[in-house]
């Protein structure tokens, strides 16, 4: 299973872009979602989770109250809604999915993972 995950770009510092991740041959709507990102140089970090319903919802706390994942269960797609960028967010973003009821935060705890799409925040 491929995730695809799209909406990078550039912007400038205090822009905003939306990402998208269609999630193609899996039951969507039973898995929750996560958003990971891996800036040069780093280890790949949790950014957002979010569960299979879209009751609940997590956040690492460098993206809090920036940030904000959400799904459509009906379109089989996840979304991360980046608000007020910083050069700091510079990375690639990737999508992933895994079994089980709640958020997961650690890479190992996710089975299905995207492509990857690059995100760029000029100061």
């Amino acid at each position: 299973v491929q995730l695809q995950a799209s909406g990078g770009g550039l912007v400038q510092a205090g822009g905003s872009l939306r990402l998208s991740c269609v999630v193609p041959g899996l039951t969507f709507r039973t898995y929750p979602m996560g958003w990971f990102r891996q800036a040069p140089g780093k280890e790949r970090e949790f950014v957002s989770g979010i569960t299979s319903s879209g009751g609940s919802t997590n956040y690492a706390d460098s993206v809090k109250g920036r940030f904000t994942i959400s799904r459509d269960n009906a379109k089989n797609t996840v979304y991360l809604q980046m608000n007020s960028l910083q050069p700091g967010d510079t990375a690639v973003y990737y999508c992933a999915a895994r079994n089980g009821v709640r958020i997961g935060v650690a890479l190992d705890e996710y089975r299905f993972w995207g492509q990857g799409t690059q995100v760029t925040v000029s100061s």
